[in-house]
């Protein structure tokens, strides 16, 4: 009986150790594959283009954040960059520094 367990407990480890290898192979296939179209691709990057920039937003703080965007996920546009409101930040930081258990 003990036998028969320790049998089919190998049986259950080796189509986990199968599927696992076959996973990790078209995985590492799409990695590749990918990997390879990425580089056929072409970069198109966007000139002469202006974002409109709003009322007390500074346009150095617009250049910075376009080129810190463009630079972590490519040639995207900005189209709105502006102060909203607190009133959820205020919320959730006097739920962080509070000191009470449980929900207010």
């Amino acid at each position: 009986m003990l036998t028969a367990a320790i049998i089919k407990a190998f049986q259950v480890y080796g189509i986990a150790i199968a599927i696992s290898a076959i996973v990790a192979v078209l995985i590492k296939a799409m990695v590749s594959i990918t990997n390879r179209l990425e580089k056929l691709k072409p970069v198109e990057v966007p000139l002469g283009e202006v974002c409109p920039i709003g009322p007390g937003v500074p346009e150095e703080d617009v250049a910075a954040l376009s080129a810190a965007i463009f630079a972590m996920i490519g040639p995207h546009h900005v189209l709105h960059i502006a102060r909203t409101g607190n009133r959820w930040a205020s919320g959730a930081r006097t739920a962080q520094h509070s000191h009470a258990p449980g929900p207010r």
